[in-house]
């Protein structure tokens, strides 16, 4: 078996909770609870749940920044959350992340030159020359003109823009590219352009995606695994086949039968949850969506579901399916 490139185990990230004039700790937000998965070279693990459930505090914090509260994060064998600034920085070059919001993470006052060309600069290429020849080379190979140099973020439309972070991203020959939902904030028509080239970059460039999204349709198009989380903790992921056509956790199905079919004449039946999500700050005991379960029994409310496989590459925490696969 091929070692995965990324490996996350128990990666925890509680931010506190402060109050009173001196600032004393009261309590957590459990941002992130005990979460792992792996995922192996070449593949495009995407990662889906509502609003604040984890997906991006996840993502920030396998790349650093943010700092974990908890967990080991093992990145071509070496496990980044022990290494310092200096070490931290040279792996960079092979770790990148695509931003949500492509105007807020391009820096108005740059030219495209100067925002594309700043990472190669960090680290080590000195010439001004090399710089610009690479620059207007990642700005081809992401479907822009290398006249497109000397502009500012402003004098582009949002998907135009979100290529521009992608040839960022691109700039030092990556391994791995954290996709913070990439085109969350773009026209549909847009959507399917960028998901096109991000496939067509993977293959080129031999690049590793984790795809962190709220959208499931855009999932589905791009994944071959896809992990689900709710409130802060993975519960279900599997392939992207499997779970689509046979969803083990109640949560997952929910999310399912929410999906719109564009065929009039079939009739899904949706699954209503009760209630809202739990504040992360104070989640429920044992399983944290007993709240809402259709299912929940005595036993959720006491006892935390282990992550565990219930058939190959199918893992779910639900006691559904802890003495077998229902």
């Amino acid at each position: 078996m091929q070692r995965p490139l990324l490996e996350v185990k128990s990666l925890k990230k509680y931010f506190p909770i402060k109050s009173g004039i001196l600032g004393r700790k009261v309590g957590h937000v459990k941002a992130v609870d005990d979460v792992s998965f792996t995922v192996n070279k070449g593949e495009i693990l995407g990662i889906v749940g509502e609003s604040g459930c984890g997906k991006s505090t996840t993502g920030k914090s396998i790349l650093r920044l943010i700092e974990p509260t908890e967990g080991e994060i093992t990145f071509n064998g070496q496990d980044i959350t022990k290494l310092n600034t200096e070490e931290l920085r040279k792996l960079r070059r092979d770790m990148q992340i695509i931003f949500q919001d492509p105007y807020a993470s391009l820096n108005p006052r740059h030219t495209v030159e100067k925002i594309i060309g700043e990472p190669l600069l960090v680290h080590g290429m000195t010439s001004k020359v090399e710089r610009s020849s690479r620059v207007k080379e990642l700005l081809e190979v992401v479907g822009l003109s290398s006249y497109h140099a000397s502009r500012y973020p402003h004098q582009f439309s949002g998907g135009q823009r979100q290529r521009i972070g992608i040839a960022r991203a691109l700039a030092n020959n990556p391994q791995l590219i954290i996709c913070d939902e990439p085109v969350s904030a773009l026209d549909v028509s847009v959507q399917s352009q960028i998901l096109n080239l991000m496939e067509k970059l993977r293959d080129e460039y031999h690049l590793t995606y984790l795809f962190i999204a709220h959208d499931l349709s855009v999932v589905k198009h791009i994944s071959d695994r896809v992990g689900v989380m709710y409130l802060g903790r993975m519960v279900e992921l599997t392939t992207k086949d499997k779970l689509y056509e046979e969803p083990k956790h109640p949560y997952t199905q929910a999310l399912l039968s929410a999906v719109p079919d564009p065929d009039p004449d079939i009739k899904k039946e949706r699954i209503i949850l009760k209630g809202d999500v739990p504040s992360p700050e104070n989640p429920p005991t044992g399983c944290a969506f007993h709240t809402r379960c259709p299912h929940a029994m005595d036993i959720c409310k006491q006892k935390r579901p282990e992550f565990q496989a219930v058939e190959n590459y199918h893992f779910v925490a639900c006691h559904l399916y802890q003495d077998g696969v229902q």
